[in-house]
């Protein structure tokens, strides 16, 4: 099995999505990740852009990495100055990484309009760079910058440059589509030509503005490279850089390239998402492989199948990056959808259960209403236990008034909510105030009912989204609210509508808190 060495670039290219800022932990702590998962180089920064890099490269040699080497990356020397000279490169030896990138330019059009500087200079300012670095670290890798542009401008020249690299004692000529725009099939026509001419290591780093980084970095390896650069889930400058998510189990799993261990493989998922939660975006549940919806089935039919068997409906089994399968339910559904889903919540449902038939047409009648449970388990969950009889109720609502006031122009509005609940035959009467009604409300019957039950302290919502189901009526037009809520070992979501956003919330608020009480019950008797 051939092996595929892995560049991963987040800390630096990835770095340079509009929406992305590292702090130098979260560099240090990314760092270890991607050595959990097994990948070969990890790209660190620009030590001589910046002092937030400086500082991560001093920090990063303290630690105890098992599969990775850190990279120092930087640009060829100004060509102003002689390379021993250049502070740029100077940095990259202070870092003091046994590895080192350097790209230089391989367009002719950027090196006499961008560097305003002869070709034959540009060739030289290569080989010294290469040559230099190269006598004082292990490892130096060649970025040649906007290759295949500069190849389908003038193929002689950016040949010229590669051979210039590679005689300086370039260790992998890595081949970049810097500007995202070159269709596959350049891609591997030109990767192919290279890797006969020259006879020496190449690799591929893509960018995704045309859509094809994934698949340029496929073709690219079935062209003769055996280096592939890329972020995880694809981040990066512009519309991003080749994602590593998709390449690493394309490599793997399909085309049968060693790329990391199998034990590793099944931890993508649970590295892509701890690198989007240290960026601090959202998890794109579309995302092949590790997204949420990877492996998601609504329609009846499919999942009627993939009970049987799940290669009718699955390209992969979900397990081997980490994943798992998830049955969703909508009107769409059959019972195979419902009988499936209670087996994830440890229901036993008998398919010609009278009780399986009030589930489903339940269901229909209230998608039709406008609820939705894809991204709502603990309402479906609730649901179901009500009509299996499995439901306890924790607390009776009273009564509950919600108050907003503003008094001045310029002064925000105040919020206050009052309500009344019977637990277990005692009345609790309480108010509170919050940012707005529905946070006034949740904060007053959390105050209502954490007396007689503490666990609700540790609950938290998370995510609150407010869905206008139709336009037609204006303001007084139907509202799905869906609420994800959370622990310290869990996340949930429920749902609740109504043409009044304060009871659609309010319906979401129950239905969180009553998940997290039937949580907890089960807890203890399993104890």
């Amino acid at each position: 099995m051939k092996k595929i060495v892995i560049y991963d670039t987040t800390l630096r290219d990835g770095a340079q999505s509009e929406e992305i800022n590292f702090s130098v932990e979260d560099k240090l702590r990314i760092t270890e990740k991607l050595d959990e998962l097994g990948i070969d180089y990890i790209e660190g920064g620009w030590p001589g852009s910046n002092p937030k890099d400086a500082e991560y490269f001093r920090k990063a040699k303290g630690l105890k990495l098992k599969n990775s080497k850190v990279v120092a990356f930087g640009s060829t020397h100004r060509a102003s100055v002689k390379v021993e000279k250049d502070h740029n490169i100077q940095s990259l030896l202070k870092a003091e990484t046994p590895v080192i990138t350097i790209f230089g330019k391989t367009w002719d059009f950027h090196a006499t309009a961008a560097l305003r500087i002869s070709l034959d200079r540009n060739l030289e300012i290569i080989y010294d760079t290469i040559k230099y670095l190269k006598e004082r670290v292990d490892t130096v890798f060649f970025d040649a910058e906007h290759f295949y542009d500069g190849y389908k401008n003038n193929p002689e020249y950016a040949v010229k440059c590669l051979e210039a690299a590679k005689e300086a004692g370039a260790d992998c000529l890595v081949l970049c589509d810097t500007n995202g725009g070159t269709l596959p099939d350049d891609i591997k026509k030109i990767t192919k030509t290279i890797k006969k001419t020259l006879k020496a290591p190449i690799g591929i780093h893509a960018h995704n503005d045309s859509e094809c980084a994934v698949a340029n970095s496929l073709l690219a390896v079935s062209a003769g490279a055996s280096h592939v650069q890329g972020t995880i889930n694809g981040l990066g400058e512009r519309c991003g850089n080749a994602n590593l998510c998709s390449i690493i189990p394309n490599l793997q799993i399909k085309l049968g390239y060693q790329c990391v261990s199998d034990e590793q493989l099944r931890r993508l998922r649970e590295v892509s998402r701890f690198i989007n939660e240290i960026a601090n975006i959202s998890h794109f549940n579309r995302q092949p492989y590790v997204g949420d919806s990877a492996f998601a089935h609504k329609g009846g039919v499919h999942v009627s199948a993939i009970i049987k068997n799940p290669d009718t409906y699955e390209h992969i089994r979900p397990e081997l990056v980490g994943n798992s399968r998830r049955v969703l339910v909508s009107d769409l559904a059959g019972k195979s959808n419902i009988i499936r889903k209670a087996e994830e919540l440890g229901i036993s449902l008998d398919k010609g259960s009278p009780q399986l038939e009030e589930i489903l047409v339940t269901i229909k009648e209230l998608e039709n209403q406008g609820y939705q449970f894809e991204a709502a388990d603990a309402s479906f969950e609730l649901l179901v236990k009500k009509i299996l009889g499995l439901h306890k109720r924790f607390f009776d609502l009273i009564g509950f008034r919600v108050i907003v006031e503003k008094r001045k122009e310029t002064e925000e509005p105040l919020s206050e909510a009052t309500i009344m609940v019977r637990v277990s035959g005692h009345i609790e009467h309480t108010a509170a105030t919050g940012n707005g009604p529905v946070n006034a409300l949740d904060n007053a019957l959390r105050k209502a009912l954490e007396k007689f039950y503490p666990e609700l302290k540790s609950v938290k919502l998370n995510d609150y989204k407010v869905r206008v189901l139709s336009t037609r009526k204006g303001t007084g037009s139907k509202v799905r609210v869906l609420i994800e809520s959370g622990d310290s070992e869990s996340k949930w979501g429920t749902v609740g509508v109504s043409e009044n956003i304060i009871e659609a919330s309010w319906q979401a608020l129950v239905d969180s808190i009553d998940y997290k009480l039937l949580k907890e019950e089960n807890k203890e008797e399993k104890q």
